[in-house]
């Protein structure tokens, strides 16, 4: 049974509370139509998952640095630019059960408030004073642009490939929880090997969540703030409906994937090739491979002492594949 995030957080509370006040400081700003944005896009933000990471991790292994909450704010203000960002290219007018920047202001607004967002992460991991942890931004950037393009010219080919999905995952969401492990371990001054342990630890809770995040999107959820097969409707194909093509090899449930990869497929037979995903065993299948890489993210922890803090970063792997949104 998975815990909360109030017992996962617990041992990093103080920490948390002042994370907070740091990211909403980062953003002040006078321009009125900027803070407008600011205020929009704060005031209803996630779960903030991958600070709690970074945190946990970095405590594991010697206290929280003023080094660590910069980069914590540094990560999380490039995650948000790159969010508002994506709404532009997606089109998609809703971000977490509210209006995306865009559909609130407009494209103009939201790329000009996405680069501010990203401009605040250079300003904040600059102030970590640490090489290392501002080579990890930068290649952060780097691997989420290249994650967002990828995704854009897998769109375009009929390939079916389970490599080039786990590719996109992990360069559009993997990467950014295996840079909070990386950066909290780094933080603490841990050793090489525990470094590679934590990136390794965040980059498979990433692939959970993001795999986890796919699956949402056979069912109706509107915790999300998204409808069923949006995903589809942007002309994605994950990891179910590739298991499902690749194991009937049906002509016209390949037919519907050419469809909706380019953009023509209606919304019957958007339905249509969920149904056929959930009868094939793709919810399945997906299930079963975000529990080879738990177990394997588990396995990542054997070594490290015995604490609340490792009871933690336990049920924080259990919370991401158990979570309901």
């Amino acid at each position: 049974m998975s815990r909360d995030l109030s017992f996962i957080s617990n041992p990093v509370k103080a920490e948390m509370e002042e994370f907070q006040r740091l990211y909403k400081e980062s953003l002040s700003s006078s321009n009125v139509l900027l803070q407008q944005v600011i205020m929009h896009v704060t005031q209803k933000h996630g779960k903030m998952m991958r600070p709690l990471l970074l945190f946990l991790i970095t405590k594991m292994f010697d206290k929280v640095t003023p080094a660590a909450y910069h980069a914590a704010v540094s990560l999380e203000l490039l995650h948000t630019a790159t969010l508002i960002h994506d709404d532009v290219v997606d089109e998609s007018d809703k971000r977490r059960g509210q209006p995306s920047v865009n559909a609130a202001f407009n494209n103009k607004v939201a790329v000009l408030s996405g680069d501010f967002f990203l401009a605040t992460a250079l300003q904040q991991v600059s102030l970590t004073r640490h090489f290392e942890i501002v080579d990890i931004v930068a290649k952060l950037g780097q691997l989420l642009a290249d994650g967002e393009l990828l995704q854009l010219y897998n769109i375009a080919n009929n390939t079916l490939s389970y490599d080039v999905y786990f590719d996109i995952i992990r360069k559009k969401t993997a990467i950014l929880f295996s840079s909070c492990g990386r950066a909290g371990a780094i933080a603490a001054g841990a050793d090489k090997e525990w470094i590679e342990k934590a990136a390794d630890f965040g980059e498979k809770i990433g692939l959970c969540f993001q795999i986890k995040d796919d699956i949402f999107d056979y069912f109706d959820n509107q915790a999300l703030g998204k409808p069923t097969g949006n995903d589809m409707k942007e002309g994605k194909l994950t990891l179910p409906v590739l298991y499902a093509l690749n194991s009937a090899q049906n002509d016209y449930y390949l037919m519907l994937a050419e469809k909706v990869r380019s953009f023509t497929a209606t919304d019957v037979e958007i339905a249509q090739l969920i149904e056929f995903t959930k009868q094939l065993g793709g919810i399945e299948y997906s299930y079963k491979i975000i529990d080879e890489i738990k177990e394997k993210a588990s396995a990542l922890l054997t070594d490290a002492p015995d604490s609340d803090i490792k009871e933690s970063l336990m049920a924080y792997l259990d919370y991401v594949v158990d979570r309901n949104n």
